[in-house]
């Protein structure tokens, strides 16, 4: 059984339900197993990973099949697939779900490169099937509410903050591409331009691949953003503060508080007030609205275009050289006037 991708596919899968699978049985693939478990109109049929302890893990957690291959879960007949394997298998599993008409939903970054990922992207609309990439942080309650708090007004700068420790589990990347991808989708969204020049500063400290990143874009539309990004502070922190001609807006995304000062005075003087936020579970909130996508044939919330053009900029921000700073050719120490 598998979704052709068109409208009245569309209708018949909303009346009978979904049936979906995920592929990969590490922290976050497991967790799409638990929220998928419990959805309505959505029937679970398992999970795919090849370590044992990978899929004892998954089951216990979702109480689902496990497969230590992805064609025993084709056998089983799936409309759609969500993808969390490691990302340089991305490109091989995505276009063989493609290939079976099935929807995919992958996990950022949607590929290894630009090339793979816009391959992906082209198979997909090729095939008429849903493509959407797993931006999660877009269905954080507090994110939303900054993206609410900002609409219309003329944004002028955009400053992101996410650090903490190192991870245990990461080998294969670097803080860009595992925690500043997450940012500079943000950067893209709230703006809602595209980012036209990059200035990264990287470095390594305590790992092989960069693990401090210190990234300023400038936007098409003229916005300056900053992200500073690493994996050596010791507990997580993530914020966001955004200025616009006519508001300031500060957000914990962990805390979920978000902070509009606004009214600003000849004086200096000004109003604040704190925004509503939701509580949804930001996982929970992007596979319902994934599923919602496959089900009516609309664009998904983050697109595949989306995700490779966030891709695009986190790879030139490892690509580009970092430019010496203007003193770097002084010896000796500064002299001191007076």
């Amino acid at each position: 059984m598998s979704s052709k991708g068109s409208a009245s596919d569309a209708k018949t899968d909303a009346k009978r339900g979904l049936r979906v699978g995920v592929v990969g049985a590490g922290v976050m693939g497991s967790n799409h197993a638990r929220v998928l478990a419990g959805l309505p109109g959505v029937t679970l049929v398992g999970i795919v990973d090849p370590l044992p302890e990978h899929r004892a893990r998954a089951t216990a957690l979702a109480g689902c099949r496990a497969f230590a291959t992805l064609d025993e879960l084709f056998g089983q007949g799936v409309d759609a697939i969500t993808i969390a394997a490691p990302t340089h298998l991305h490109h091989e599993i995505a276009l063989a779900c493609i290939t079976r008409n099935i929807h995919l939903l992958v996990e950022k970054p949607v590929a290894s490169t630009v090339e793979e990922g816009q391959d992906i992207v082209n198979a997909a609309r090729s095939a008429g099937v849903t493509l959407m990439v797993g931006h999660v942080e877009r269905f954080n309650p507090a994110v939303a509410a900054i993206k609410q708090a900002i609409s219309g007004e003329d944004i002028l700068s955009i400053g992101i903050t996410r650090v903490g420790p190192f991870p245990p589990r990461m080998s294969n990347v670097g803080v860009v591409i595992d925690l500043a991808v997450h940012d500079i989708d943000l950067i893209r969204w709230f703006t809602e331009s595209d980012i036209v020049e990059v200035q990264p500063q990287l470095s390594s400290a305590v790992a092989e691949r960069e693990d401090i990143a210190l990234l300023q874009f400038r936007t098409a539309s003229g916005v300056l953003a900053h992200i500073n990004t690493n994996w050596l502070t010791p507990f997580k922190a993530r914020s966001v503060t955004v200025a616009t001609r006519g508001k300031y807006v500060m957000g914990d995304l962990l805390t979920r508080q978000v902070t509009e000062c606004f009214g600003f005075k000849p004086d200096g003087s000004y109003s604040m007030r704190h925004l509503p936020v939701g509580h949804d579970e930001p996982l929970r909130a992007e596979l319902v609205a994934f599923l919602d996508a496959v089900r009516t044939g609309d664009v998904p919330a983050v697109s595949g275009d989306e995700g490779v053009a966030s891709l695009e900029i986190a790879i030139r921000c490892l690509e580009q050289p970092a430019k010496p700073a203007a003193s770097a050719a002084r010896k000796g120490p500064r002299r001191i006037a007076g």
